[in-house]
Parts: C-alpha cells; structure tokens; sequence
C-alpha cells in the first residue's frame, strides 16, 4: 500500500465515519434520555433513502401513508383512554386530535406533493419531514407507556419495532433498492485525491449537523432539558421536565438525523429495505465505544470505525463486517472490567 492508497482509503473513512458519527450520537441520546438501545435507528436511514427514491420516481411512498395510519391508531387510543377516564366527548377528541394535526397535515402535504415531480431540493425536505414525523409516533405507540420498564425490557421492545419496521419496509418499497441522484456532481483533484461533490456534502452537513446539536444542547432550553432527564430522570420530573415529552422530543430528533443520514448516502450506494440494519449497527458500535454516554466520544469512536471498515475492505474486503463488529469485543471487556456491573432497581 502507498500513499495515495492510503489517502484514498482514509478519504472513503472519513466519509463514512461522517454518517456513522451522526448515528451514533443519535444512539447516545436516545440511551441517555429514554435507556432505550434503539436498534430500529438504521431503518430511519432506508425509510429516508428510499422515500426520496419513491418521490423522485413521481409516487407515493409507503411511508406516507403509514405516518396517516400511526396518527389515526394513536388518535382513537387516546380517544379510548379520555373516555376511559371520564372525560366529556368533545374534552377527549380534542386531547385525541389536536396532537396528530401535525403529523395529519405533513402527512397529507406530502401525498399531494408526490407526484407533481418538484425538484430535488423540494423531495429532500418532503422527506425529511414524514420520516421526521414517525419518530414521536412511534415512541407514542411503542414505548411510552413502557417509559419506567426496564433496559432489558426496552431492548425487548427495539428488537420488534426493529422487525416490525424492516418488514414494513419491505412491503412499502420491495425487495429492489434504489440509488438516488447526486446532490453535486462537480469533482475536486487534491494530491491523489479525486474528491466528489457529494462527499465534501456528506461531510460538511454531518459537521454542521455536529454543531448544531452541540448548540442546541449548551444553549437552548430544551436541549437544557434533555440533558437534565439524561443526567437524572426522576429530579428532572421533579423539575417539571416531562419525560414524555423527552421521549418524543429525542424520537423526533433521532428520526430526522436517520432521514438525513439516508439522503446524504443514498447518491453512494444503493440502499435496500433492510441495509439500515447494518448501517445502524455500526453507528451503535461508535456509541458503544463512547460508553453510550459521550458525544465526542461516539463522534471519535464513529471516525475510527469508519476508517477500520476502510482499511479493512481493501485488505479483506470478505471480512471488513467481522473485523467491525469483532472490534467492539476489547471495547466492551475493558469497560467490564473498568465499571462491573450493578442490578438495575
């Protein structure tokens, strides 16, 4: 291997490592604020990738419809549970319809929209707002009344969104993948590097994305909150922090930075109904390395694995997934072994 391999090789890493980076502090959240290990994260990546995919073939994608479905199920649960306590008829539609106008109205905006072929500008943002909009609804419908179960318990739960989803996917886009177009098709020359467009658009979106989130975390106060029910659940109840609305709150967030992740790499590879999976699991294998707890740390550990499947796919490019998953085994021993394990109360 010379120089120019290697920079190549360290260019396509770094690119990666940009998406798992996104993915991984999105796992991190999730854990911090819910205890939920949200396996289902990489299928927000397809849902994003193959939606702009539908629209850019001019029809409806199936997550359309699925975010109006999710919205009329949970608007006739709660509707159940007003009447269920007491409450007048006109008291419980309004508490049942009023939260899902939201959801209704993109849901509705989109299935206008899709197949009037607007430009590709217009499809990212229609995409970006149904996946967006799944997120909350599908901690309404799956997790929140589990919110004081245990980690095991919603790991349970991951599991079966997870396949619930993936099978969903399967009936809403098939078993063809799809690769989206470039969002810039100029190319760059830097040494040996020949640089994309996209690549730089990867790249400075998932930093800026990055920055952010290290904003909305240190100077707004909802991200104040979240970081005070991650620290300690019950004195941010105490507070007067929701712990349902930090669920949806890090639900919809984590949806939008899946959605993201999938547009930016739907132009460099071809996404299928279940490739989130594995994109996810690496993203999760960056958190992992950060303990779940660090941002930076997963933003490093997400580098690292993204240079490791590198490096590896051109050493043996047969085993580059099992030198990946394989590289989270020291991670995990040495964390044993640096905090043994405690009963969870």
């Amino acid at each position: 291997m010379d120089l120019s391999i290697a920079s190549i090789l360290m260019l396509d890493g770094l690119t990666n490592g940009a998406i798992y980076a996104l993915l991984a502090l999105a796992t991190v959240l999730m854990f911090a604020v819910t205890r939920i290990i949200f396996i289902p994260q990489g299928e927000f990546v397809a849902f994003g990738a193959l939606t702009l995919a539908g629209l850019q073939m001019g029809t409806r994608p199936g997550t359309i419809p699925f975010l109006l479905t999710l919205a009329a199920v949970i608007a006739g649960l709660d509707l159940v549970k007003g009447l269920r306590a007491g409450k007048h008829l006109a008291q419980s539609l309004r508490g049942a319809l009023l939260p899902q106008a939201l959801p209704v109205v993109i849901g509705l905006m989109a299935w206008w929209l899709a197949p009037k072929h607007l430009p590709l500008g217009a499809q990212v943002l229609i995409t970006l707002s149904v996946v967006t909009a799944l997120g909350p609804q599908i901690y309404r419908l799956a997790y929140e009344s589990l919110a004081d179960a245990s980690i095991l318990v919603l790991l349970i739960v991951s599991v079966g969104v997870h396949f619930a989803l993936t099978g969903l996917g399967l009936v809403f886009f098939g078993a063809e993948g799809s690769r989206n177009p470039s969002f810039w098709d100029a190319s760059f020359t830097a040494g040996p590097l020949l640089v994309s467009g996209q690549t730089l658009i990867i790249i400075g979106a998932s930093g800026a994305l990055i920055l952010l989130l290290w904003l909305f975390f240190e100077r707004s106060l909802y991200g104040k909150a979240l970081r005070a029910t991650a620290v300690n659940r019950l004195g941010a109840r105490l507070m007067g922090i929701s712990s349902s609305a930090a669920g949806r709150l890090s639900f919809t967030m984590a949806a939008f930075i899946g959605a993201l992740s999938g547009v930016l790499i739907s132009p460099t590879t071809t996404i299928f109904y279940d490739s989130g999976f594995l994109i996810g699991l690496k993203g999760f294998v960056a958190a992992v390395f950060a303990g779940l707890a660090s941002y930076p740390g997963a933003a490093l550990g997400a580098v690292l694995v993204g240079l490791l499947e590198s490096f590896s796919s051109f050493w043996a490019s047969s085993f580059k997934e099992v030198i990946v998953f394989t590289s989270i085994l020291p991670v995990l021993l040495w964390r044993s072994l640096r905090n043994p394990h405690h009963e969870e109360h």
